[in-house]
C-alpha cells in the first residue's frame, strides 16, 4: 500500500511546474481533512521544499470552485501587501505552484484534485497554545488577513461548505438527530439537550442582525485555529494564514469567536473532568489586543460589539455539532474512544457557560482595544 501511495504521489508531482530531482516525500502536519505531504527537490544542488495536498472530496464536494477561491484571495492579498510596500511577501501569503497546463491544481487518474504550495521556511505552526504572545500574534495575523480581503473585488466567493457557521441550522440538525435517535443515545444526554434548548433564543442573534443589515458580510477564514497561522521562528510574529479552504463569505464575529473558543480554553477539547474547563481571560485579552490592532480600522461599531457574542455562539455551535454527531453514531468527527464526541460536546457546553459568566468583561476589553 505504501509503494502505491508513493507511486501515485510521484505521478501527481510530475504534473506540476516544479524542477529538479525529487529527494523525499512524506506526510506532513496535523490536519485531519486533506492529505498533506512535504516534498524536497534537489534544485541546482540545493534542497527546496514544497507542500503537496490532495483535497478531501468528501468534505469539499466542489474542489475546483474551492481552488477558484484560493486563487482569488491569495492573489488579492499579495497585491494588497505589495501596494503597501510589504516585504517577504512569498512568506506572508501562500504561493500556488501551477500545473503543466497552467491551472492551479492537478487532477489525477482517480479524479482527485491536488495542489502544490511553496514551503514557507523559517516558520512553524503550534497545535497547543503556549503563551499570550502567541495568542496575540495569531489574532493579529487573522485580523490582517480579514483586512487584506475586506475590499476583495468581483463576485461573491463560493461557499465551499454551505451554511458552515449557520447556528440555527446546526441547532435544527441536532433536533432532527434527537427525534430520530438512530443509536438510542438521546436518553443518555438529557442534561445536554436541556442546556442547548435553554439557549435556542440565542442561536439567531447574529444571523438576524445580519439579515436586518446590521452586520456586513465579509470574506472570512472560518477555521481560525492557532495551528492555521505560521509563527516566524525568529520574530515570533504571526507570519502567514494557512488552510484557506473554508475562506468564504461570513461574519467576523465567528472568526474571532473561534479564536476565543480554541485559544482561551483552559483544558483540552475532549477533557472529561469538566472542573478543568473554562475560559482564560489573559488569553482573551491578548486575542482582543492582537486582532483589533489589525482589524479595528475596517470594522463597524456593530461588528466590534458582536465579537464576544461570536465567541459564545461559535462555541455553542461546536457543542451542537459534537452532540449531533454523537447521536448519529460518530459519522463525521474521528473518535478514539467510546463517547468521545459526547466528551467534546460537554466540554464545549461548559465553555459556553464560562463565556456567559464573563461576557461583560469581554465587552469591556474589546471596547478598550477597539475604541
Amino acid at each position: 500500500m505504501r509503494s502505491l501511495v508513493e507511486h501515485r504521489l510521484r505521478t501527481v508531482i510530475r504534473q506540476f511546474q516544479v524542477y529538479g530531482d525529487l529527494l523525499a516525500a512524506s506526510p506532513y502536519g496535523s490536519g485531519h481533512i486533506n492529505d498533506t505531504y512535504a516534498t524536497t527537490f534537489n534544485q541546482s544542488g540545493a534542497p527546496v521544499r514544497y507542500i503537496v495536498q490532495r483535497i478531501n472530496h468528501d468534505v469539499f464536494t466542489e474542489p475546483i470552485r474551492l481552488m477558484e477561491n484560493v486563487v482569488r484571495v491569495t492573489s488579492h492579498a499579495r497585491t494588497r501587501l505589495a501596494g503597501n510596500g510589504g516585504v517577504d511577501i512569498s512568506r506572508r501569503v501562500l504561493t500556488l505552484v501551477p500545473g503543466l497546463d497552467l491551472k492551479p491544481y492537478v487532477i489525477d487518474e482517480n479524479g482527485s484534485v491536488w495542489r502544490m504550495y511553496l514551503f514557507i521556511e523559517g516558520a512553524r505552526t503550534y497545535d497547543v497554545i503556549e503563551t499570550c504572545a502567541q495568542a496575540r500574534a495569531a489574532a493579529k495575523a487573522f485580523g490582517e488577513y480579514q483586512s487584506l480581503l475586506a475590499d476583495l473585488p468581483g463576485v461573491r466567493l463560493h461557499e465551499t461548505i454551505p451554511d458552515f457557521h449557520h447556528t440555527r441550522r446546526r441547532f435544527d440538525a441536532l433536533q432532527r438527530a434527537i427525534d430520530e435517535d438512530i443509536c438510542n443515545r438521546a436518553g443518555q444526554v438529557a442534561t445536554e439537550i436541556a442546556f442547548v434548548d435553554e439557549r435556542e433564543g440565542d442561536v439567531d442573534d447574529l444571523l438576524a442582525l445580519q439579515a436586518r443589515g446590521g452586520l456586513p458580510e465579509r470574506t472570512t477564514h472560518n477555521d481560525t485555529k492557532l495551528n492555521n497561522v505560521m509563527i516566524d521562528d525568529h520574530t515570533s510574529e504571526g507570519l502567514c494564514v494557512i488552510d484557506l479552504d473554508t475562506t468564504m463569505p461570513g461574519l467576523v464575529a465567528y472568526d474571532f469567536g473561534d479564536l476565543v473558543r480554541t485559544v482561551t480554553a483552559a483544558a483540552a477539547e475532549d477533557e472529561r473532568d469538566l472542573e478543568k474547563v473554562g475560559t482564560r481571560m489573559d488569553m482573551f485579552e491578548a486575542l482582543a489586543e492582537g486582532y483589533l490592532s489589525t482589524a479595528a480600522a475596517f470594522l463597524t461599531a456593530a461588528e466590534r460589539a458582536s465579537l464576544a457574542i461570536g465567541a459564545k455562539l461559535i462555541t455553542l455551535e461546536n457543542g451542537l455539532r459534537f452532540l449531533t454527531d454523537h447521536l448519529q453514531g460518530d459519522v463525521y468527527f474521528k473518535t478514539s474512544r467510546p463517547d468521545h464526541n459526547l466528551d467534546r460536546a460537554r466540554t464545549q457546553l461548559k465553555m459556553v457557560e464560562s463565556i456567559e459568566a464573563q461576557l461583560d468583561t469581554m465587552h469591556r476589553i474589546i471596547e478598550r482595544f477597539g475604541g
